[in-house]
């Protein structure tokens, strides 16, 4: 299993995977649902690659990569890193957005790829803490949160907020923070 960034040798499979995402689902958007090869070749795909190192763009943009997740020559994930936070970002979406093939999923390629994200997010992003945003009826996102270090800080009507420390190591021992704060344990 591998994290690629996203790249024009992967066009095929990347558009692919990107048009058959819902245009939202699950807190992550997609304006890009049902666009045509040609226009992802020609429009999309420069601009999504831009994010990284973006030029002439408004003070609010945020720098972003896309990773992609790969299990045996099959592309099965998307990963977004956003670089640094605005005031919006660190009470909204935060640092990191994923989705996972729907025919995929429930095979722990999320908490896989989450992992291998986390690890590029060190390298890039400033804060102390990686900041993510779950709705509170994805359980299964949730769980993949709290496999990587996740601690539920905060929630809203229809989401929690979750930090994970910027050096976790998954493999350490640690509290089950996510129950204890959603029970008042």
């Amino acid at each position: 299993m591998e994290l690629r960034k996203i790249n024009k040798i992967d066009a095929k499979a990347q558009w692919e995977y990107t048009t058959a995402l819902p245009e939202d689902e699950n807190g992550l958007t997609n304006p890009y649902n049902g666009v045509s090869y040609d226009d992802y070749i020609e429009k999309v795909l420069p601009t999504l690659i831009s994010y990284e190192h973006p030029v002439n763009m408004p003070d609010w943009f945020v720098p972003e990569t896309y990773y992609y997740l790969w299990d045996e020559g099959r592309l099965v994930g998307e990963f977004r890193i956003r670089h640094h936070l605005t005031e919006a970002l660190k009470s909204g979406a935060g640092h990191i957005g994923y989705s996972i093939r729907r025919d995929e999923r429930g095979k722990g390629y999320a908490t896989a790829g989450l992992k291998l994200t986390l690890q590029e997010a060190r390298k890039i992003i400033p804060e102390d803490e990686i900041y993510l945003r779950v709705n509170k009826d994805n359980i299964a996102s949730q769980k993949v949160m709290q496999k990587n270090g996740g601690k539920v800080v905060g929630e809203d009507d229809g989401h929690f907020f979750v930090r994970i420390p910027k050096y976790f190591d998954c493999g350490m021992e640690k509290d089950n923070y996510w129950f204890r704060y959603r029970t008042g344990g």
